[in-house]
């Protein structure tokens, strides 16, 4: 029997948000946490907006969150919980899929983005500021979130995703729910 103290809901939001990080849209509305606070920084005006380098200080809070997570008792934690992750990827349409093969793929993806290049401007927004370059802009939703937070907090948590997928690896869990 699983044990019901994690939250259904939760677990939903995270199977979620972690499919559709290759995508090009991610629900914020679905994200199991809340937006980083303060609005977004940018720098200069025209055909030179881009964004302001403090943007990268908005997300201080949570990457070093992240770095201070033991990847080995999160995976655990994960392995435990499994058969609630796998059910709830089955629920959004994946029957005889393993949600774990997907977590990994989606790893792989987010390690595999680019940094943000110095010269990367934006356009002002309608909505929300875009990138100028439509090879930027047509990056997926993940690709984008790792832009947008600098590429040092990019690679503080790229390591912690290396971390994490080396364990995976380890502790793999057992697809069978």
């Amino acid at each position: 029997m699983i044990d019901a103290s994690l939250d259904m809901e939760l677990v939903r939001r995270v199977v979620a948000t972690i499919d559709n990080l290759p995508r090009r849209k991610l629900a914020l509305r679905l994200m199991p946490v809340k937006p980083v606070p303060g609005p977004f920084r940018t720098a200069g005006k025209g055909e030179k907006l881009s964004i302001d380098p403090d943007n990268a200080e908005r997300y201080a809070t949570h990457v070093q969150l992240a770095k201070s997570i033991d990847s080995g008792k999160l995976v655990s934690v994960y392995v435990r919980f499994y058969p609630l992750f796998q059910q709830a990827y089955e629920d959004l349409g994946y029957p005889g899929a393993y949600f774990n093969d997907r977590l990994v793929e989606v790893i792989d993806h987010l390690l595999a983005a680019p940094e943000l290049p110095p010269q990367a401007t934006l356009v002002p927004p309608k909505v929300y500021y875009k990138f100028a370059d439509p090879d930027l802009e047509g990056a997926s939703a993940g690709h984008k979130i790792l832009m947008r937070i600098g590429n040092e907090n990019a690679a503080v948590l790229k390591t912690k995703l290396r971390e994490i997928r080396a364990e995976l690896t380890r502790k793999s869990p057992d697809p069978r729910p």
